[in-house]
């Protein structure tokens, strides 16, 4: 059975795992980034056999560079050009293909649950992502960064955003933004994953973080699908793990706004591949590289 390496570069995990071409993890490995990036990432690739593999795929934060293989992730501030498909491919000796997070997240879905025409992938976590599956292809665009839906602005006054705009929605959405802004509502919490709890537990300041956080999210959903009139929109990400403390507000930002038909009837779920949504896209990456139909 061909398989391939899947790898998912985010802001405070690095994740991953072979897959097969009959759509299986059979390996699976995770590791915090800590304060050297590449040797973590080596350290990860290390765990792996990669002798018998076709090809390797990954999804990195981003912004990043197609053209040159290179990835500056914004919440990696030691990674500026920094040549990602060079490396993986001088650590395995394999063909290296290269997408977004958020990318990944959505070729994932769409590769394992086909059927959405058109769908935007949201990754909230660290950051917010965002990748396009349109008319059943991945749509990566001109740069290989379209569907960045975490840097539409939405508050040219708002806070200042390290892709150095103002207002972004990750400045308000993102699991760190959300805990920021609680905090300087008196909540004395550690982290998003604290929030969430809170939140579930129905503590104000928390709820009030998250109903924020999810009412820009909606304003880049519905900004996108007006754009480019997608069917469906999954998110993922660790923060999304929070479930209905996210989508319950989120659920309510979007159908508490007008718009036109098209953009009020688009579904919004979870992704039901969890955190591998973006190893399953990554490993479609992969065998697309090799020439296999995914």
């Amino acid at each position: 059975m061909k398989t391939v390496l899947a790898v998912d570069i985010g802001g405070t995990t690095f994740a991953a795992a072979t897959v097969t071409a009959d759509r299986a993890i059979t390996d699976r490995a995770e590791i915090p980034v800590g304060a050297d990036p590449t040797a973590t990432l080596t350290r990860l690739i290390a765990g792996f056999e990669t002798g018998g593999l076709i090809g390797v795929g990954v999804g990195s934060a981003g912004p990043l560079d197609a053209a040159t293989g290179t990835v500056s992730p914004v919440n990696i501030p030691g990674w500026r050009r920094y040549p990602l498909t060079g490396v993986l491919g001088d650590l395995t000796g394999l063909p290296v293909g290269l997408a977004g997070d958020a990318q990944c997240m959505a070729l994932g879905e769409h590769w394992l649950r086909p059927g959405a025409a058109s769908l935007l992938g949201v990754v909230v976590s660290t950051g917010i992502g965002g990748g396009l599956v349109l008319d059943g292809e991945p749509y990566f665009g001109r740069s290989g960064n379209a569907g960045h839906i975490g840097h539409i602005s939405i508050d040219p006054a708002g806070r200042h955003c390290p892709c150095g705009d103002t207002g972004c929605v990750e400045t308000v959405a993102s699991g760190p933004s959300m805990a920021a802004y609680a905090r300087e509502q008196g909540w004395a919490g550690p982290d998003a994953r604290a929030l969430a709890a809170d939140a579930a537990a129905g503590h104000p300041v928390a709820r009030r973080a998250f109903a924020r956080g999810a009412a820009a999210l909606a304003t880049a959903i519905r900004t996108t699908t007006a754009l480019v009139d997608v069917d469906t929109v999954v998110v993922g990400g660790g923060v999304a793990a929070a479930g209905e403390v996210l989508f319950g507000p989120l659920r309510q930002a979007l159908a508490d706004r007008g718009g036109l038909p098209f953009v009020r009837g688009v579904t919004v779920t979870p992704t039901g591949l969890g955190r591998d949504a973006g190893l399953y896209g990554a490993a479609a990456l992969a065998f697309a590289l090799a020439g296999m139909p995914v």
